[in-house]
């Protein structure tokens, strides 16, 4: 594979006045539990700790493409419970607007996080509030309408992301997707999407390629953007099928790797927005500078403890471009 080459530091990160991010995504209250290792099936054992800290990969990745200097709408559902009154107050002091947030009566969404001393994690979510989502609303409708970039997940019923991605595409918005959980999807859906950014497992599923260049390039067939990442071997990136070559990570020791992918893709979609000329689609150069910057941020995710809480603000990551 051709290494991009791209080295830490380097690059002009200036702070440019960005189009609107609105992101259709879940909104969870992670309960996290730090261990040594996995229970077997069947076994108890002792943790070493325990948190909660605002998640879900929608409200994940909104707030790391504010903390960018995004300018983000969040779209989606929470309870009427202590646990959506904290998310909403997150949104309030992250700068994220909130008028495509509705409040149910079902209750907020739930992760339940395992993260053993490595930093490895293993996730299962409880929906809630999430799975009501099965439709837009009128205020949605019209944040998508308005907005520069449509970010999806699958954590919604694919009903939503299918109405949503029609919606932008027909009002001109850059569409990007990230196919976590993976799931089965209509025909035409991935015909859709601008920006694909699934995990090396991810992609796999996806195309029943194991190698992710190979599945890159699936992928990103007819005029997509793909993006597979890869953890500390870093990205491919691809266009139009071709593989550009692969994003090196920046290394770092992780203590716990629960938001990166979210940090990333938020991260992502906040260079992205932040291009001079948002009429023209992303170039190859604007591509890899935004992964650049994507990686960066990432990494100093790692390094720290928790979902929201581990993600760096832009002057954080700009330090370390300087």
């Amino acid at each position: 594979m051709h290494s991009l080459g791209m080295r830490f530091p380097q690059g002009d990160w200036q702070t440019v006045r960005m189009t609107t991010i609105a992101v259709l995504g879940s909104a969870n209250m992670d309960l996290v539990v730090r261990q040594t290792r996995l229970p077997l099936p069947g076994e108890t054992i002792f943790g070493s700790g325990f948190s909660t800290v605002p998640g879900g990969k929608g409200l994940n990745q909104a707030v790391a493409a504010a903390r960018l200097g995004g300018s983000v709408e969040f779209l989606g559902a929470v309870g009427s419970d202590a646990y959506g009154a904290e998310l909403r107050a997150l949104m309030a002091t992250e700068g994220i607007r909130t008028d495509g947030l509705a409040t149910t009566d079902a209750p907020t969404g739930t992760a339940h996080i395992s993260v053993v001393d490595s930093g490895e994690n293993s996730i299962v979510v409880v929906s809630g509030a999430n799975a009501t989502v099965t439709t837009l609303s009128e205020a949605q409708r019209t944040s998508i309408e308005g907005c520069g970039y449509l970010v999806m997940q699958c954590e919604l019923p694919l009903s939503v992301l299918v109405e949503g991605i029609a919606l932008a595409r027909a009002s001109g918005a850059f569409t990007v997707l990230t196919p976590a959980p993976v799931m089965p999807l209509p025909d035409g859906f991935l015909a859709s999407v601008d920006l694909i950014v699934p995990n090396q497992i991810e992609a796999t599923e996806l195309t029943g390629e194991s190698d992710p260049v190979q599945a890159a390039e699936a992928l990103s067939a007819g005029n997509t953007w793909a993006i597979v990442t890869l953890g500390a071997q870093g990205s491919v990136i691809a266009h139009n099928g071709t593989v550009l070559g692969v994003a090196p990570a920046r290394p770092v020791k992780a203590i716990d790797t629960t938001a990166a992918g979210d940090t990333f893709v938020g991260s992502l979609v906040a260079r992205l927005a932040a291009r001079a000329d948002q009429t023209a689609a992303p170039t190859e150069d604007e591509m890899i500078d935004a992964v650049r910057w994507a990686t960066t941020a990432s990494s100093v995710s790692v390094t720290r403890a928790g979902a929201t809480s581990s993600m760096p603000t832009l002057a954080e990551v700009a330090a370390i471009l300087a």
